[in-house]
């Protein structure tokens, strides 16, 4: 996968001479820019509000992966319905965080093998880090425990990994990631994790606003709600982050490591 040269807008490819072919050709990539998880939810009125956003999607250039709350908490009462789980495990995210951690494991072992910087968050449970009354808004909390903020065994950090702890929801927020991308000459940044609408959408409006190309791995991102991760996605998708999906991204990887060897 490159890098695209100029994309030509949707009023010059509308307006200009085309062959069948090509026509044929742009048709295809318009059809694969919307071919994600909310094809289902998303109606064609919709699509047609949002097609000026229509482009190619790609992974830039130095990169680095973004691991947004993959802690035990999320993953509590096993691969069951969220539904079924949520009067006892109120921060679970059921069976859809199960169904992400294989194309994770997938995404992380190629991110390795390329070299990738890893950065993790978790949220930051020390007592001392914060007064005790302090709420930014009325939402219930819950007790913190630190055991719930450990990173899942599937995805442990290894040596030179890098957890960020965070009392927010974005990545970025309080904490010296950036110094850190910037030290490192980072250019682009990978996303995965949970929640779609909440830390993983947080964080990537950040990286976006900080000028990094975001990527947002659609297999290996999720949601309490179905509903919340296709919306999240779709208007991310045409904001501020290229959605991709995972063996699309494997395989970029897997090509800069062929082309470093």
């Amino acid at each position: 996968m490159t890098i695209p040269k100029e994309v030509i807008s949707l009023q010059e490819i509308d307006g200009a001479p085309q062959n069948g072919s090509t026509r044929r050709q742009e048709e295809d990539r318009m059809s694969d820019f919307e071919d994600h998880c909310w094809k289902d939810i998303v109606t064609p009125d919709v699509l047609a509000i949002y097609r000026q956003y229509e482009r190619q999607t790609f992974v830039g250039p130095a990169p680095a992966l973004l691991a947004i709350d993959l802690y035990e908490l999320v993953y509590q009462g096993g691969p069951k319905p969220v539904v079924d789980l949520v009067d006892t495990y109120a921060m679970s995210c059921g069976e859809y965080a199960y169904a992400a951690i294989e194309p994770t494991r997938k995404l992380f072992a190629a991110a390795r093998a390329a070299g990738l910087p890893v950065f993790y968050s978790t949220n930051d449970v020390r007592p001392t880090s914060r007064p005790g009354t302090v709420r930014a808004t009325r939402r219930r909390t819950n007790p913190k425990d630190f055991d719930h903020f450990a990173i899942r065994p599937e995805f442990k950090p290894q040596p030179n990994d890098v957890v960020i702890t965070k009392q927010r929801a974005s990545i970025f927020y309080g904490t010296p990631l950036l110094a850190h991308l910037t030290q490192l000459g980072i250019r682009t940044v990978i996303v995965c994790g949970e929640s779609t609408s909440g830390c993983v959408r947080a964080s990537a409006v950040d990286a976006y606003s900080h000028g990094f190309h975001v990527v947002l791995v659609e297999e290996c991102c999720f949601d309490r709600s179905p509903l919340s991760h296709k919306v999240n996605l779709f208007d991310m998708h045409h904001k501020y982050a290229d959605v991709m999906h995972v063996g699309e991204v494997v395989a970029h990887l897997e090509g800069l490591v062929r082309k470093a060897s």
